[in-house]
């Protein structure tokens, strides 16, 4: 399923377009984003869309979806992970259990950032994860 949501092109450069469009009560739940009237974002232009038209574009769910569990749950998941890891290293050791625990969830919690900042960077590329505009309303 996607989602779609009218916007006001702000500018056009080649086949992508930076479209301003109201939030959504998804946007206004989550709250990361600056503002709350409106957000600017990229989305792909195939249809040639100017400056000062008024478009629909489509964001795929499951992108979102994805994005979201990576950039929110990921790290809680390997935290926990670590630590139990650490608390592994340390029985293994025959040592205290706590110090181990929490070094295992820091390096564990490097490790998630360092990832979500390659899919970051790969998602910013990957045509299947932007948003598309797919009609000139005007």
């Amino acid at each position: 399923m996607n989602k779609q949501q009218e916007g006001i092109v702000i500018s056009a450069a080649g086949e992508m377009a930076r479209v301003k469009t109201s939030r959504h009560n998804d946007c206004e739940n989550c709250g990361a984003c600056p503002g709350n009237a409106a957000i600017v974002l990229d989305a792909r232009n195939p249809l040639g869309a100017k400056p000062g038209q008024q478009v629909m574009i489509e964001v795929q769910e499951i992108g979102m979806l994805k994005s979201a569990f990576i950039v929110y749950m990921l790290p809680l998941i390997a935290m926990f992970a670590g630590a139990v890891a650490g608390g592994y290293a340390a029985e293994q050791a025959g040592s205290a259990s706590y110090w181990y625990q929490v070094t295992g969830a820091l390096v564990a919690l490097v490790i998630a950032i360092m990832y979500i900042r390659h899919f970051d960077k790969r998602a910013g590329s990957n045509k299947n994860m932007q948003p598309v505009i797919t009609r000139i309303l005007s």
